[in-house]
Parts: structure tokens; C-alpha cells; sequence
């Protein structure tokens, strides 16, 4: 069997994400996250205007006076704001509302307290989460691909897809942090799930490519096709319905990041950022981890 671009390009896939990952590593050291109320405390404050204003109306205003505590705004709906401060003082609070009727008369929509140790314990869970997540995948993929025939080892299966897992959200994160600076997102339990729900679909993508390699395998044992030749195969099998699948969701979430609520748009980017870096990674990235690996394994092996 002849083999494909997709194969033959491995240097490139690998280089595209070498470089992804390095610029979201500098991305994190220079801008870092914005992190939200929910990991360091503080005060959030929904209002809304009877007269009509604007994001840079209130940021002008607040800044103005320069005894007021640090405050992020952004629109959640027609002349409906969500302000974020991190003050937990009752006076601080007690001048930003009143530094607010200078703009315009508004009424209070919603306003919740999060205290730091609340903020502590929920970095320390996300954490443990995505800890725990990638070493249930690891046992999980070796289990279920036990069967598979020598000298292929089922713990690459599982290692290489923790790997591709692993880059997913590093350039999810690094592309939250330029959000972050351009933009203002700031990083929230919502962040936490978009993380989580990326690691779900880019599992799930790679099980896929995976999956149809393990079959091609067990139906190939004993007649001498290359390795390679069957992971070339498996992803000519599997490549469109991955990517049809999987394009359906990165439109729908596009069509939510423009059209959809400001107050759910961080989270909507980093689900956009992150299924399209697993759509990408279960076909360019594991699969070719999985050929290095194995022609790796079988050189060592002579």
C-alpha cells in the first residue's frame, strides 16, 4: 500500500506543533491568565442601565476615580453589564455603585460574594481533575486495547493519546491567555469545564482513529504489511467522519462566539480553541506518535 501525504508530512505536523506550543508557553509567561472572582475572591455586580451606555462609558468612569478598587466590565446584554472586582471591603463596593449613578440610574440584576478560600479550593480540584482525568485515559485506552498483536505495546495507545491530549490544552490555555490580554477573559470554573470538555472530545476523536488501527491490525496479523502502511490506512478510513463530526461542533460554537452573550463567551472560545486543536491533534498528532513510537520500539528491538 502506497503511502500518503498525511504520512509522508509527519515532520510538518509535528513542527506546526512544536511551534504552537512554544508560542502558547510564551504566551502564558508574558500575559499570564486573568484570573476570575471565582480562584482569588471578590465581588461580582450585574446591572443594568435605563439609559443607553456603553463598555468604555463605565471603564471611563470607573477610572476616573482612582480610589476605587481594580474593576473589570464587560456587556452581558442591551445596556446590561457583569462588573468583577476583587475587593471584599463593604465601603470599596459601597463607592463603585456609587461611582455607577454618576454614569446613569441602574438597578442591581445580580450580585455574588466569592471568597478566597472558596477560590483555593476550586484551583486545587481543577487540578486533581485533569490529574486524574489523563491517568484514567492512560488505563483506560491499555485496557481496551490489550488485545492488540506484537510487537505493538497497548500502553502507546494510551501514553501517545494523553500526549495529544496534553498539547490540546496547552494551546487551549496559551490561546485563553492572548484572549485574556486582548480581550479581558478571565479564567473561571467555566474555564475549568470548557478544559474538561475538551479533554472529552479529543479522547474520544483519537479513540476513533484508534479504534479502526486496532481492528486493521488484528486483521492484517501474519501477512507483513508495514505498521505504518495500517495507521495510513486506519486514517483514510476514519479521517472524514472524524472531521465532518467534528466541524459540525466548531460551527455551532462559532456561530455562539459571535452571535451568543458576552457573559458565556470565554467559555464558548475555549471550547472553539480546543475541539479544533483535537480535531487536529487525533489525526496529525497522536496517530504519527504512534507511528514514531512503534518504529522507535521496533529499531531497539534489532
Amino acid at each position: 500500500m502506497s503511502r500518503t501525504p498525511l504520512i509522508h508530512r509527519r515532520e510538518l505536523w509535528f513542527g506546526l506543533s512544536t511551534v504552537l506550543s512554544i508560542l502558547s508557553i510564551l504566551a502564558i509567561s508574558t500575559w499570564g491568565l486573568r484570573v476570575g472572582i471565582d480562584f482569588k475572591g471578590g465581588q461580582l455586580l450585574e446591572a443594568k442601565f435605563k439609559t443607553a451606555t456603553t463598555v468604555e462609558a463605565i471603564r471611563a468612569d470607573l477610572a476616573a476615580n482612582t480610589s476605587l478598587p481594580s474593576t473589570s466590565v464587560i456587556e452581558s446584554g442591551s445596556n446590561t453589564f457583569l462588573l468583577r472586582t476583587t475587593t471584599e471591603k463593604s465601603e470599596e463596593l459601597t463607592a463603585l455603585k456609587d461611582q455607577l449613578n454618576k454614569v446613569g440610574e441602574w438597578e442591581q440584576i445580580r450580585f455574588e460574594s466569592v471568597g478566597p478560600t472558596v477560590g483555593k479550593d476550586l484551583t486545587k480540584k481543577a487540578v486533581i481533575a485533569v490529574a486524574l482525568a489523563s491517568l484514567a485515559i492512560i488505563l483506560y485506552i491499555a485496557f481496551a486495547f490489550r488485545h492488540v498483536p506484537k510487537p505493538t505495546n497497548s500502553w502507546q495507545f494510551g501514553i501517545t493519546a494523553v500526549i495529544a491530549l496534553l498539547h490540546d490544552l496547552l494551546i487551549t490555555i496559551g490561546a485563553f491567555s492572548l484572549l485574556g490580554h486582548l480581550y479581558g477573559f478571565e479564567v473561571d470554573s467555566l474555564f475549568i469545564t470548557a478544559l474538561l470538555t475538551v479533554m472529552g472530545f479529543s479522547v474520544h476523536d483519537t479513540i476513533v482513529t484508534y479504534d479502526r488501527i486496532r481492528e486493521n491490525l488484528l486483521g492484517h496479523i501474519g501477512d507483513g504489511m508495514k505498521f505504518v502502511d495500517i495507521v495510513t490506512s486506519s486514517i483514510n478510513q476514519t479521517l472524514v467522519r472524524s472531521l465532518n463530526t467534528s466541524l459540525t461542533l466548531i460551527l455551532v460554537l462559532t456561530s455562539l462566539v459571535v452571535l451568543g452573550g458576552s457573559s458565556i463567551r470565554p467559555f464558548i472560545a475555549a471550547l472553539l480553541v480546543g475541539v479544533t486543536t483535537g480535531a487536529y491533534s487525533s489525526v496529525f498528532l497522536a496517530s504519527q506518535l504512534l507511528v514514531v513510537w512503534q518504529a522507535w520500539s521496533e529499531k531497539r528491538t534489532k
